[in-house]
């Protein structure tokens, strides 16, 4: 497991999807790659929020662990299930659900570094 330094940068990116709104952070290695990412949604406690947690933490161990990004991208871009559809990311218009939202921001973002 290739863990991340105690003190790294990071991204977050505020996001809406069909009027929930939320954040995603995404924890970068000193090289730039992501080796971790938080979803914060605005229902907290709802299990929205806890699918998203526990999302979050498989997501970050495979990274971690040597899932490229590139390979997770493949694997969750288009997930359809609720909430979906309409978004605030005029790069992202429309999304099947929060994993296809992510996905899809991870492909842009860093799909050069992929």
């Amino acid at each position: 497991r290739e863990v991340l330094p105690a003190t790294r940068e990071s991204i977050t990116h505020k996001f809406t999807i069909d009027r929930h709104e939320g954040y995603l952070t995404i924890g970068l290695y000193g090289d730039g790659r992501p080796g971790e990412i938080f979803i914060k949604i605005s229902k907290e406690g709802s299990a929205l929020s806890g699918m998203c947690q526990a999302f979050c933490r498989a997501f970050s161990l495979s990274l971690q662990h040597g899932l490229s990004v590139q390979d997770a991208v493949v694997r969750f871009k288009g997930m359809r299930f609720e909430p979906m559809g309409l978004t605030s990311n005029p790069r992202i218009p429309e999304a099947s659900s929060i994993v296809d939202y992510v996905a899809r921001y991870l492909e842009l973002e860093f799909g050069g570094r992929l």
